[in-house]
């Protein structure tokens, strides 16, 4: 079985070579390259394809994570790209994922924390760091009205990047019903996909 190959970007060395080292320790995950800047990141993800991204959103000067992110993007949109950063506030949070990130992790994750989220990412599971993915339970418990109570249980449940089959069994109903359940919650949301409606209702929420 081939690793999931990774490019590190992060214009701090001594981030780059902690999580080059951590991640090392996986027999699954292969970090395949490094990038300081996003022009530098762009260029090794055209040229190595990795599966996933690890990218900062502070990069210095030049290119900032959240441009890079949206060229990442239109570059292979079948690329995944996790933001590992220190910042946790919600138009950080709001405006990686509408640039296109799969996840976002804070810089103290655990080590399973940021293996999980690399691992789910290439499965195309949406994951949140644990306090950024529990700030943002709290505000959905009060979703916008359009939702219903079952609708909004289960996009408050889609930051933890379960499954469908993982959240029919959290919520005791069947995979068939939890995908009926996201078309509406999709549609009445004006979304395509799992992180634009976690985006979506976190800035709905923002409004308030």
């Amino acid at each position: 079985m081939k690793p999931i190959t990774v490019l590190l970007v992060d214009d701090h060395l001594v981030v780059r070579s902690g999580l080059k080292a951590l991640l090392g320790t996986q027999p699954d995950i292969e970090v395949v390259s490094e990038a300081a800047s996003g022009e530098d990141a762009l260029a090794l993800a055209e040229q190595l394809s990795p599966a996933v991204v690890v990218m900062d959103l502070a990069m210095g000067p030049g290119m900032d994570g959240i441009e890079a992110i949206k060229q990442l993007r239109r570059q292979n949109a079948r690329q995944a790209v996790l933001v590992f950063t220190t910042y946790d506030s919600d138009a950080d949070i709001v405006r990686a994922v509408d640039a296109g990130a799969m996840g976002y992790l804070l810089k103290d994750a655990a080590p399973e924390e940021i293996f999980a989220a690399i691992r789910g990412a290439v499965q195309g599971k949406s994951v949140m760091s644990a306090p950024v993915a529990s700030r943002l339970f709290q505000q959905l418990r009060n979703p916008d009205e359009v939702l219903t109570p079952r609708e909004a249980e289960l996009l408050s449940l889609l930051i933890e990047g379960l499954s469908n089959r993982e959240l029919g069994r959290r919520l005791f109903i069947s995979e068939a019903t939890v995908k009926t359940h996201l078309a509406h919650i999709y549609a009445k949301l004006g979304v395509e996909t799992r992180a634009a409606a976690i985006a979506t209702a976190i800035r709905r929420e923002g409004m308030r």
